[in-house]
């Protein structure tokens, strides 16, 4: 009597048939995001994940495993990946060995950044993508703030002409707008039939009180009426020298010149020989430019760290091997709604008048320092929620780290909680670093999800005992 042993049920495929797959098309697709161009800063990610699947149940772990076989990688196309050398069908280029990654690249102290995985990046890679690092350094953290300035006039220091009695234009010596003046220069000679009345009205007080002292007991009187004439001058804006040469010579003269009544630079001119001028017209306008004012936005983060008397500096790319120095002269008390930001108004002296007005130039707010920890601010990765730098840990390796920041002067950022003094951090390509830790996070989620999703395989069936000769239940014959 024959036995028949039942066949045993098929084996589940291995874990990376399942999942290898899956690993390439995410790989494929990770590498669309960086861009055509952009270099795959690992070995692929099939490699590294074989070695992260866990075991299957029912399936034997070997004590020693043959070292896998190499792959070839185009370093610009990282999809295109081959058993054997060759050159990639898009490009032309040589297939390049591609480096396995390492069961881990971190620091198994230090914890994990949510979204992000540590990679290893081999030296020539490195080279290839422009990879800098930098270390933690110990030294002044605090106390300097940067942010842009623009030159403006001082408002205190703008002055207007104005014409107080009609009158003609017949002369003008301040004849273009932006000629540096002062204070006295004559700008326009006008005639003024209410001018001529007033000088002629002047000369008769002077006769009169002449004529009074020397009849004398009413000198009081013509001292008065001299000082009503003198007055009603000197309201108009007729010069002192003017004044003065009326008393001297007692003649009127048909045409009055007009002063700057302040040295500067005539910012607006609206006169010409011949024109009339109504009561209330501003042919000029002149600025002091001896001292400026320098307006910067400060971010509301930053408005508890300025007061007003902080010294400043600022800097013109005009004058790049000169510093001017000035202070915190106002606070703007209104913040502005839409950058979020303070008008802060500095002070700068400017004796030879090289800032200008419209100028651009960097403003560097100093304070006080203190020591702490600092890294560059371009080592720095926003995520939205959190502030993430990578750190060389040696042998190619890069772990993303979470890191709590401080003050920054624009070059520089204090770091307050996730970083060591003598730490590496990447300062360029960073983002490339970025863009690679993600997509190995992304892997090991997946991989992760394909292994407790697939289903567990059936316990094999136990084969039934085989029956003796002679044990069947009807008998032997």
């Amino acid at each position: 009597m024959s036995l028949e042993t039942p066949p045993l049920p098929p084996s589940p495929p291995p874990a990376r048939r399942r999942f290898g797959a899956a690993a390439l098309i995410v790989t494929a697709l990770g590498s669309a995001v960086l861009g055509g161009g952009a270099v795959h800063l690992l070995s692929h990610g099939d490699d590294a994940h074989e070695a992260h699947a866990p075991a299957t149940a029912g399936t034997t772990t070997p004590a020693t495993s043959e070292p896998a076989a190499t792959k070839y990688q185009c370093p610009m196309h990282p999809s295109i990946v081959q058993d054997q050398p060759g050159k990639c069908p898009i490009c032309g280029m040589d297939l390049v060995p591609m480096t396995p990654a390492p069961a881990s690249a971190g620091d198994p102290s230090a914890p994990a950044v949510e979204g992000l995985a540590p990679v290893t990046i081999d030296p020539s890679r490195q080279q290839l993508i422009g990879l800098r690092t930098a270390p933690v350094t110990e030294g002044k953290v605090g106390g300097t703030w940067r942010t842009n300035g623009r030159v403006a006039m001082d408002e205190t220091r703008v002055r207007r002409v104005t014409l107080k009695v009609p009158a003609f234009v017949e002369r003008v010596y301040a004849d273009f707008t932006g000629k540096p003046v002062q204070r006295g220069e004559p700008l326009f000679s006008v005639y003024s039939p209410e001018l001529l009345a007033a000088q002629e009205e002047y000369l008769l007080a002077l006769r009169t009180r002449q004529a009074l002292g020397q009849a004398g007991g009413m000198s009081a009187d013509g001292d008065a009426l001299v000082s009503a004439a003198r007055r009603k001058l000197q309201l108009w804006d007729v010069p002192q020298s003017t004044l003065e040469r009326l008393a001297e010579t007692g003649e009127a003269t048909r045409s009055l010149t007009l002063v700057s009544p302040i040295s500067g630079v005539i910012t607006k001119k609206d006169v010409v020989e011949g024109a009339r001028l109504e009561v209330g017209a501003t042919p000029y306008e002149i600025v002091d430019l001896s001292r400026v004012w320098v307006l910067a936005d400060v971010y509301e983060s930053e408005l508890r760290n300025v007061k007003v008397g902080m010294p400043a500096t600022l800097q013109l790319k005009a004058f790049p091997n000169r510093i001017f120095a000035g202070k915190v002269a106002f606070l703007d008390p209104v913040l502005d709604p839409a950058t979020r930001t303070l008008k802060v108004r500095l002070e700068f002296p400017n004796p030879e008048g090289d800032l200008r007005p419209e100028m651009f130039g960097e403003v560097v707010l100093r304070g006080t320092t203190r020591e702490g920890l600092r890294i560059p601010s371009d080592a720095v990765v926003p995520t939205g929620t959190t502030q993430v730098v990578f750190v060389a840990l040696g042998g190619g390796r890069f772990q993303p780290r979470e890191v709590r920041l401080g003050e920054s002067d624009g070059k520089s950022v204090e770091v307050i909680s996730g970083l060591k003094a003598g730490d590496e951090v990447v300062t360029g390509a960073n983002f490339l670093v970025d863009s690679e830790s993600r997509l190995r996070a992304s892997l090991a989620a997946l991989a992760a999800s394909s292994s407790g999703s697939a289903p567990a395989a059936p316990a094999p069936a136990s084969p039934p005992a085989a029956t003796p000769p002679g044990a069947s239940g009807h008998g032997g014959h």
